[in-house]
């Protein structure tokens, strides 16, 4: 009964979900779809839509379970982050893009469970590439393995999209550099887990399954402009990398096309 009484007395994290789209209207039903079916209850969905020409901001606007869409220009996708995590009113602030979907309806009733009982500042998990066509082919499986901070001199970081932080961490620590067009999503995760030392959690289970196609990795063009603002990242925070450091973190994208480390979905 005193094990009860305490559980009751747990407070409930509200979460709110942010996703940046931009001529999105192919994919986007998908990573709505995937929110709203969701099973944990108090979930806020925020859509930011940099004034898409095809429909994508008329199709979120369908959704009852989004409670805000903006269409408006942006600077790019961590300026559209900015915006929505600048609107979010939930305890936890997680982002899911148009390209991306949760693996399972409980995804973030794992999320909440894990945070109130680790107590951590921050949580992640493992990540799933898909065909951009074929959702259901899995092509890379991203193990992020456990938390250690000195990971990140040797190359290491969390899939973004399975990051999760609480809402006052931004207020407190800033938002997406935008200053950064390819690795903002790493500069901040840096800063939050590397420089500040927030405390995170790891759940060793697939939360999110993420179309191909990134960013970062459309070319090999982009990769190089990404390894140079990965080494901006750590200059920007006063920080020393290891030696092999950026090279160290494209390579570690290796095993994940290894089929033997893809057993665990």
């Amino acid at each position: 009964m005193t094990q009860y009484l305490w559980l009751q007395k747990t407070p409930v994290l509200s979460i709110s979900i942010i996703t940046v789209a931009y001529n999105s209207v192919e994919t986007i039903r998908d990573t709505l779809e995937s929110v709203r079916q969701q099973t944990y209850p108090h979930v806020e969905h925020i859509v930011v839509d940099g004034a898409s020409t095809d429909g994508t901001a008329d199709v979120a606007r369908t959704y009852s379970h989004v409670a805000c869409v903006v269409s408006e220009p942006d600077r790019g996708a961590y300026d559209a982050m900015n915006k929505g995590i600048a609107l979010a009113q939930g305890d936890v602030i997680g982002l899911l893009n148009a390209d991306d979907t949760y693996a399972s309806p409980d995804a973030l009733s794992w999320v909440a469970h894990v945070l109130q009982h680790t107590q951590a500042d921050t949580f992640y998990a493992d990540l799933q590439y898909v065909r951009r066509n074929h959702p259901h082919r899995v092509v890379r499986h991203w193990r992020s393995g456990p938390y250690l901070r000195e990971r990140f001199r040797y190359g290491w970081m969390p899939p973004h999209p399975t990051f999760f932080t609480y809402r006052k961490h931004y207020q407190t620590f800033g938002a997406y550099d935008t200053r950064l067009c390819l690795s903002a999503d790493y500069e901040l995760m840096l800063r939050f887990l590397y420089k500040h030392g927030l405390s995170a959690s790891y759940l060793p289970r697939v939360l999110v399954r993420m179309r191909t196609g990134g960013m970062s990795n459309a070319s090999l063009r982009q990769r190089c402009r990404a390894n140079r603002e990965d080494r901006l990242a750590w200059q920007i925070n006063d920080l020393q990398p290891h030696l092999l450091t950026l090279w160290l973190k494209p390579l570690r994208k290796l095993p994940q096309f290894w089929p033997l480390l893809t057993l665990r979905k």
